[in-house]
């Protein structure tokens, strides 16, 4: 006989709209598992699976327009010129399955992303797929829905943001040849496209392609290996070229196509603020009275929008005791913890731990707390007391990790309900919205700043990228750069409209350095729960090294500097020492993995 429980769960069956598709889980939970297992046992209920397919590009951002045959180009009368040059070059290498690198050089609003189009129509129409880089979760929308819009496809989407469940869905239809098109981050490059006939890598300069943890591979260079290995173009986009491909093209292995002409752009009238002279004057806020004074100006009526950046969370980087100094830090990290106000949390920007905000100093109990510079958070909310009537919204990696909120930020900010956007990089790259008037750089000298020999090139083309935003539509923009170093070459080199100096002065730099592209660098860090232990065995492999360059019989492969303590020293209970092997080979005297407990990084972004 059935018990209670088992004839309840009948009677259910029974009445239900579709008796035979009600949900297993929903059953469970509320007539208990063993219930429907039982049932099941005794053959008077089927267990089945209904698999369901999530498509997590759908719905995101604004809805594609339009509905254009399948692989067509945009209208030939769309693409200008230089455009058409670039587009016939891609058609024909993917007809032929020839691989080769195109970087493809623009200032913004110069038509790269048609070109990327038209090059994703081109592999479409011969039969083969796309992948599409972006190195940004938050660009991955607006591009998805311009391919959307152009040709007509519902790609695949690939990010870190989706869950695990998405992914596989995504990963799935991409491996079933459901979707032909991936759009993507880094990891879209390892995708299970069977036959790409094009890969674009729009902002290749960006260092986000560089993954700083294990694989530690450079979606730039694996698209490039993989073009060559299908046989297909490779596309790579950028206002700012990488120095390092700058120099390859120089060197023939890259084809450097430039997009001179603009036909929305106008010149953006730079004005560099020195810092210097406002804090002379008194002004200790993060926004300078001439950039005040520009956001006051905004003429809302007509739709007129700002965007302010600074390469920067939260909303103090520092908290600081006024009677003994004593500054909060990571217990694991020793690094200055930054102040959230939004949280109201003390964060590590280093490996994520999270405190509460001291009322009195763990050093001696002053409650003259202090809290010193400023992100983000700081510059939203300056704007918003200043100015109550100007609507401010904020995008960095603390909103894009909340699921939807970066498409939201920016569609807000793209349809007028926002006057001001305030963020970090994410803001400079692939924002096209015509009525922003006026950028403002609170600080550029955050990463200007930083002991590492790309902050000169990183600064220049965050600078670069964050004044594109301005003068899009019909009006003409303006761009505001604060700094205590106007003088610098790099500054000095987007506010005069002309880079070549500083670039070719980046390019010999290396070449003295034997950085790439003139050599290779490969960081090696060690990282020991005790400091002396840890010193010791950056010392021994050091000295090892040092021994196998000096017995070389004719150059050594490479140079080895130091060890040293790493930028961070302390990472997640761990002291970490560095070596730096510089040269024409340094992979071929360090001989291969030196094993736990070292990491090892070749070509890293940043030796830091």
């Amino acid at each position: 006989p059935l018990g209670p429980r088992q004839q309840a769960l009948l009677r259910e069956m029974v009445a239900a709209d579709a008796p035979g598709s009600v949900s297993a889980a929903h059953l469970a939970a509320s007539h208990g598992p063993s219930t429907v297992t039982g049932l099941a046992r005794r053959g008077l209920l089927e267990l089945g699976t209904d698999t369901r397919q999530r498509r997590p590009a759908e719905g995101l951002g604004a809805a594609a327009r339009g509905n254009t045959e399948r692989g067509s180009l945009p209208p030939r009368a769309e693409l200008r010129a230089e455009q058409r040059v670039i587009a016939e070059r891609v058609e024909g290498l993917v007809m032929q399955r020839q691989h080769a690198v195109l970087l493809v050089e623009g200032a913004t609003a110069s038509g790269k992303t048609a070109v990327y189009s038209a090059a994703v129509a081109s592999a479409l129409r011969h039969g083969r797929g796309a992948i599409v880089l972006v190195p940004e979760i938050a660009l991955a929308t607006p591009l998805l829905d311009r391919l959307r819009h152009d040709l007509g496809i519902h790609p695949a989407l690939l990010h870190s943001a989706l869950s695990e469940g998405e992914r596989a869905d995504e990963w799935r239809r991409i491996r079933e040849d459901d979707a032909e098109v991936v759009v993507g981050t880094r990891m879209a490059v390892l995708a299970p496209l069977g036959d790409p006939g094009v890969i674009v890598v729009d902002e290749e300069h960006d260092a986000g392609y560089k993954s700083d943890r294990t694989p530690r591979f450079q979606a730039r260079d694996v698209a490039m290996e993989l073009g060559r290995l299908a046989g297909a173009p490779v596309i790579l986009g950028s206002a700012t070229p990488d120095v390092v491909t700058l120099g390859r093209a120089e060197h023939g292995q890259v084809e450097h196509h430039r997009l001179v002409e603009s036909s929305r752009t106008r010149r953006v009238q730079v004005e560099v603020i020195d810092l210097r002279t406002e804090l002379a004057a008194g002004n200790r806020g993060l926004l300078s009275s001439a950039l005040a004074e520009a956001l006051d100006g905004l003429d809302r009526s007509s739709g007129e929008r700002a965007i302010l950046v600074i390469n920067r969370r939260g909303s103090a980087s520092v908290v600081l005791c006024r009677d003994c100094g004593y500054v909060q830090v990571c217990p694991e990290c020793q690094r200055p913890l930054v102040f959230h106000a939004v949280a109201m949390a003390l964060r590590c920007h280093h490996c994520g731990a999270t405190a509460p905000p001291a009322q009195r100093c763990p050093a001696c109990a002053s409650v003259r707390i202090r809290y010193l510079g400023g992100g983000t958070e700081r510059v939203e909310r300056e704007v918003a007391m200043r100015s109550p009537k100007l609507r401010v919204g904020r995008l960095d990696r603390d909103v894009v990790k909340r699921r939807g909120a970066a498409a939201r930020v920016i569609d807000d900010f793209a349809e007028g309900r926002l006057d001001v956007l305030v963020g970090t990089s994410l803001v400079t790259k692939g924002l096209d919205v015509p009525e922003v008037t006026l950028v403002g750089v609170v600080s550029a000298d955050v990463a200007l700043n930083l002991p590492d020999e790309r902050a000169a090139e990183r600064t220049y083309q965050l600078l670069t990228q964050a004044v594109g935003r301005a003068g899009r539509g019909e009006r003409p923009g303006r761009a505001l750069i604060q700094t205590y170093q106007p003088d610098h070459p790099a500054i000095r080199a987007v506010a005069d409209g002309d880079a070549q100096d500083f670039l070719s002065g980046e390019l010999a730099q290396r070449r003295v350095w034997g950085s790439p592209p003139f050599g290779s660098v490969i960081k090696l860090t060690v990282a020991m729960a005790d400091r002396e232990s840890a010193l010791a065995e950056a010392r021994r492999l050091a000295a090892d090294l040092r021994a196998r360059a000096a017995a070389c019989a004719e150059e050594a492969p490479a140079a080895v500097l130091g060890p040293a303590p790493a930028y961070i020293a302390r990472r997640a209970g761990r002291w970490r020492f560095q070596l730096v092997l510089r040269g024409p080979d340094p992979a071929a005297l360090l001989g291969g993995d030196p094993g736990a407990p070292w990491s090892v990084d070749v070509d890293p972004e940043s030796v830091m």
